[in-house]
């Protein structure tokens, strides 16, 4: 792998009506990758003047319905190929989404590309086969119920799962016959740049799928403020989300779907058999992608008879998961994303320090010789509720224990959080599994498990984690609009 990519040549121009170009004015970005801080090359910074051309290109596309317009079986034939070639160019696209963002090449390979694949299939097989609906009304009228696409849709994806949350926008968006323009992060914009070319050698038509990089109050804020895009799926920070929604009013009030951040409460009752198989899901689940995932258990709330015992269980995991050479096929915990990224996580880990938390493991930076972003996988404890690290999203490899005495209890301090995007509940008391896993105000609430997922089902959060849901076929009540054509009969 460290071979492939120093022989590697990445193309960071943006991608519109299919065709490879330059910025209208010529302005790039350097890109380094967080494994070393090699360049990787120069990206097209994306203005007001790129995102216009793209959006254009999309608006033409729709249109003159050269993929609205398609048979539904013609869509969903020419995104499954869309999907293969994506498997098909699996180990580039997992070795440029390695170099990008610092996680291991085993996940990329395992879990990002297949996954991004698996999401275009998925949609293009529910192409055909959403039926429209007949309103029950008097024999004197029909009406018709139909879905229809949009027209162009916005989408503003991280940097965290770049392949991923790309397709879980690009799935339902263009099966549904929309066209789309999509903003990377620009910590991590090359994946999604070959994806749109991938697309193209498909055949889904050139204006279609258009990738412009940038930065976000450059690129994504003319995006989001642009009167020819009729609505934005975002993905990223509550802070972002917000901003989105006053772009929307005021340009044209387009739709505004978010999915922000998370602070996910794991709780562990004492009734529960295996307490050391919850431990190294905790582990498992927090330290995957190097803690940068929204979903993340960063708060792991435990009764207070086994609190001592889980702590420290969760401290001897954590050693596994040393930072090491992304490219490495066995490496378990790779860079974070970037510098500034590396000194927030660093900063938090000092507020838990001075806010009284106790460290039982990690806490330092790591491979610091390498020139890379690196943070040892890090386990407080004695953390109480009110802790900015048990408060605000850390997005790194940290994660702190609080103690409960009651069922009670444990529900309010779960709740006690501006965000809900995730829980778990471990207990094998069946009744309680039930109660407090309604009692939680979270998306998706886990029993005895954390991370199990599926396309099939519903990804997205209560409160401040915002109102998309991506995955799933309700991910189409995103990118469709409900018609009624009310049709008298004499």
């Amino acid at each position: 792998w460290a071979q492939r990519a120093n022989a590697l040549r990445i193309d960071g121009r943006s991608v519109i009506d299919g065709k490879r170009l330059d910025a209208v004015d010529g302005q790039t970005f350097a890109k380094h990758s967080p494994i070393d801080n090699r360049p990787l090359g120069a990206v097209v910074r994306g203005q007001a003047a790129d995102i216009d051309l793209a959006v254009r290109s999309a608006r033409a596309a729709f249109t003159d319905r050269r993929w609205a317009g398609k048979a539904p079986a013609v869509r969903k034939k020419l995104l499954q190929r869309f999907a293969e070639k994506i498997l098909g160019a699996k180990e580039e696209l997992a070795l440029l989404e390695t170099l990008d963002m610092g996680k291991p090449i085993q996940y990329a390979l395992s879990v990002d590309v297949p996954s991004a694949a698996r999401c275009i299939a998925w949609y293009a097989e529910a192409v055909d086969k959403i039926y429209d609906e007949i309103a029950p009304t008097p024999d004197t009228a029909l009406a018709l119920i139909t879905r229809e696409p949009m027209g162009v849709i916005g989408a503003i994806v991280p940097w965290n799962y770049p392949m991923i949350m790309a397709a879980w926008k690009l799935g339902p968006a263009l099966a549904a016959g929309n066209s789309v323009v999509l903003k990377p992060s620009e910590k991590s914009p090359y994946t999604a740049l070959r994806l749109a070319e991938l697309a193209v050698e498909a055949g889904i038509p050139p204006g279609v799928f258009n990738v412009v990089p940038g930065y976000g109050h450059e690129a994504g804020e003319a995006l989001a403020m642009h009167m020819e895009v009729d609505a934005i799926g975002f993905t990223g920070s509550t802070r972002v989300g917000r901003r989105m929604y006053e772009y929307a009013g005021k340009s044209n009030l387009k739709r505004v779907y978010n999915e922000l951040g998370g602070k996910s409460a794991f709780l562990v009752f004492k009734d529960h058999e295996d307490i050391a198989r919850a431990a190294r899901t905790v582990a498992g689940s927090m330290f995957f992608n190097q803690g940068e995932s929204c979903n993340a258990p960063s708060r792991v709330l435990v009764q207070d008879d086994i609190a001592d015992e889980f702590a420290q269980m969760v401290a001897a995991e954590a050693p596994k998961y040393a930072p090491g050479d992304p490219l490495n096929a066995a490496t378990e915990l790779g860079a974070l994303v970037d510098e500034t990224q590396m000194r927030t996580v660093l900063s938090y880990i000092d507020a838990g320090h001075q806010e009284g938390a106790k460290v039982l493991a990690g806490g330092r930076q790591a491979r610091a010789e390498t020139g890379g972003f690196y943070v040892e996988p890090t386990v407080f404890a004695d953390v109480n509720n009110g802790m900015k690290i048990a408060r605000e999203e850390i997005f790194g490899p940290v994660v702190g224990i609080i103690r409960f005495k009651s069922e009670e209890e444990a529900v309010a301090l779960a709740n006690n959080s501006s965000y809900g995007l995730q829980a778990s509940v471990w207990s094998h008391n069946i009744n309680r599994a039930h109660r407090v896993a309604r009692a939680l105000k979270a998306g998706t609430v886990h029993v005895n498990q954390y991370d199990e997922d599926d396309i099939t089902v519903p990804f997205g959060g209560f409160k401040q984690s915002g109102n998309g849901r991506d995955k799933s076929l309700h991910a189409f009540d995103k990118y469709t609009e409900l018609k009624t054509t009310w049709i008298r009969l004499d």
